[in-house]
Order: C-alpha cells, then structure tokens, then sequence
C-alpha cells in the first residue's frame, strides 16, 4: 500500500506534505521533461512506509491511498510510479519549493472544480 499525490496538486504544491512525511519520501522533480511536472509532487511507491502523515498535511486535499484514488485521477498513480522509473535520484529534491500555501476553502473547493472533482 503507498499514498499517492493527485493532480490537485498541480500549480498549487503545498510542502506540508513533504514537512510531514518521516521517511522523506515526496520528492519535487526539478529536470525539466514534458511527460512530468515540475509544479506538483510526487511520492516515491517504494520508499513510502505508508505511514500517512502527509495525507491530512495536504491542505489542497490532494492525496490518497492509492486503493482509494478517485477514478478521475487513476492516471495519477502510475504517474507517480513512472515518474521515479524514468529520472535518476539526482533530478529530485525531498526539499521542494511551494507555490502557494495555505489556501482557503473557496481555493481548495475552485481547484476542485478545476479538474472536475467537485
């Protein structure tokens, strides 16, 4: 069992999660590739202790277990999963840079709709 970071972190990565994670398993993807983001986490399938710290730190509610991920977001778990296959240790950081931190409801609920989870 692993956790896994949506698409709801998308151009919003809040680093509460990766301030959590015991483990230093979220990782910020700094090589520039078109297939990956820079601007959203990613967590590590096999170094994560399942441990779910970083679930409630996430306030962009962008993290599940990946038993759980929203159909909506299936693609996301692979992502995550494909995104350590294809880049060496060297393209990550486990201290990442956030883009906007604590947003407010109204922006947690719009970033929602944004990606048609509402």
């Amino acid at each position: 069992m692993t956790w896994v970071i949506t698409k709801l972190c998308l151009d919003c990565k809040d680093t509460e999660c990766a301030e959590v994670c015991p483990v230093d398993c979220i990782y910020e993807l700094q090589a520039d590739d078109e297939e990956f983001s820079k601007n959203m986490l990613y967590i590590h399938p096999t170094e994560c202790i399942d441990c779910a710290a970083c679930e409630p730190a996430c306030p962009w509610q962008a993290i599940f277990e990946d038993s759980q991920v929203p159909t909506l977001f299936n693609a996301d778990i692979e992502l995550n999963a494909k995104v350590f296959e294809k880049h060496p240790p060297e393209d990550f950081t486990t201290e990442p840079t956030a883009i906007r931190k604590n947003p407010t409801p109204e922006e947690i609920e719009e970033n929602k709709k944004k990606w048609g989870y509402a």
